[in-house]
């Protein structure tokens, strides 16, 4: 007989409940600290620091009845959701403690992650309209959600009602006003408002607050979702929930991710919002996958850190490119000229951001020289990674997008979108001088 020790059964390895607050001695953790282990006990892991990645399609469950209880929580027959682990379609430990972080940074009751950042927006969409419905967007939006707005709901009989970023309260209400007309000749409602502040690829910003106090006096309080993509700003510049968005949404394959390696999305806001999401997702799926979640957690660590020095590069660099001949202007929130949008910028962020739009003197032909000089900057689409990319918006993420829409939204051909990375600043400005002498 051996003398071994008998290996001891550990508890389903499940992240331990959310504390009510992350707080010691009466103060309030920051975000950055509780990156660090929040919504995970090492204990249910065989003593493991950080989450070990869940590879599994399904879940045991402890006795029949907790299986019933379950799937009566996913399938909506008792409020709430899931109690525990299901099925890797609807929840995972992974994913779990990722929605439980991710929710934090955003002062959010729930947090939903996905695939990608447009099967987080798709998801959602779809969630909230029925044929005969109209979406109010902001202007411009990234070319996927605009297309998605405009040519796939359409099929379905959803309208939109469009406005610019900086649009006031009063064109907002007479924005809402036209959608309602527009939903009631329809047979439908106003299903939600979604924004996107910064814009894609402009920087333009949108008055939240206003927007939330238009959709209160037109719709009503809560009748229709106020939605926001805050990619750019989020989540260190920028909270959109305190200023009266109901949802956040972000592509996590940029900031958050952070490192160029990773695809994937999420949503936030309060579990009523969060609850018509959470069950088609759980239908369609597109729930991110727990190596991409593992891979987040650990972005999350270093978030602050790695936007901070990026934001403070972007200001060394952009004061460089606002005197070169070569430039005609900047999109940069750090420099804004316009006393609107001033304003939003004064009232909603807490930092400039590290993604702007650089416009070169001339046409498409001079900022592809600009591009095809670069050196350092890598040419590619995506932003928010460690590196400090470049791209051409109007010939390659805003493509499809109609020339005349091109044009009324500003996305010429001398705007050249720039995401500074965690390079050394010097060295940055080195690269856009050299490369703007090719112009």
């Amino acid at each position: 007989m051996s003398d071994a020790v008998p290996h001891k059964p550990v508890p389903t390895p499940r992240r331990k409940p959310k504390p009510a607050a992350g707080e010691i001695n009466g103060r309030k953790l920051n975000p950055a600290t509780m990156m660090m282990g929040h919504g995970f006990d090492p204990v249910l892991s065989e003593g493991s620091l950080k989450p070990p990645i869940f590879l599994t399609s399904t879940f045991a469950f402890e006795n029949a009845a907790a299986g019933k209880r379950h799937f009566e929580g996913i399938t909506g027959k008792r409020p709430g959701g899931a109690e525990g682990l299901v099925y890797s379609r609807f929840n995972g430990p992974n994913q779990e403690i990722l929605e439980d972080r991710l929710s934090i940074w955003d002062g959010a009751e729930d947090a939903l992650t996905f695939s990608s950042g447009m099967t987080a927006i798709c998801v959602m969409m779809l969630a909230y309209c029925a044929a005969g419905d109209v979406i109010v967007h902001s202007g411009p939006l990234y070319a996927a959600s605009e297309g998605f707005v405009a040519k796939v709901l359409s099929k379905f009989n959803v309208t939109y009602v469009d406005f610019p970023a900086g649009a006031s309260r009063e064109e907002l209400e007479a924005k809402l006003e036209q959608a309602k007309d527009q939903a009631a000749a329809n047979g439908g409602k106003v299903a939600m408002v979604y924004l996107e502040s910064p814009a894609n690829p402009t920087n333009a910003l949108v008055d939240i607050e206003a927007v939330r106090e238009a959709r209160n006096a037109v719709l009503g309080e809560d009748a229709a979702p106020i939605a926001i993509d805050n990619t750019f700003l989020g989540p260190l510049w920028q909270r959109p929930l305190e200023h009266g968005a109901d949802i956040v949404v972000y592509s996590l394959t940029k900031y958050v991710g952070g490192h160029s390696d990773l695809v994937a999305g999420s949503l936030a806001g309060a579990k009523k919002w969060m609850d018509p999401v959470r069950a088609l997702r759980n239908t369609m799926g597109g729930i991110v996958d727990p190596n991409t979640a593992w891979m987040l957690m650990r972005s999350l660590e270093t978030v602050e850190l790695r936007m901070q020095r990026a934001g403070e590069n972007a200001a060394k660099v952009c004061a460089f490119l606002a005197n070169h001949d070569k430039v005609e202007g900047l999109g940069y929130l750090g420099m804004i000229a316009d006393s609107r949008q001033q304003d939003i910028y004064d009232r909603h962020c807490l930092g400039a951001g590290s993604t702007f739009s650089v416009f070169i003197k001339g046409g498409e032909a001079e900022s592809f020289a600009f591009l095809d000089s670069l050196k350092i900057a890598k040419l590619a689409v995506s932003l928010g990674g460690t590196e400090t990319l470049a791209s051409h918006p109007a010939a390659m993420t805003h493509l499809s997008v109609p020339d005349e829409r091109k044009a009324a939204l500003g996305i010429t051909d001398n705007l050249v979108r720039i995401s500074v990375g965690i390079e050394d600043a010097d060295d940055l400005i080195a690269d856009f001088d050299q490369a703007l002498s090719q112009v």
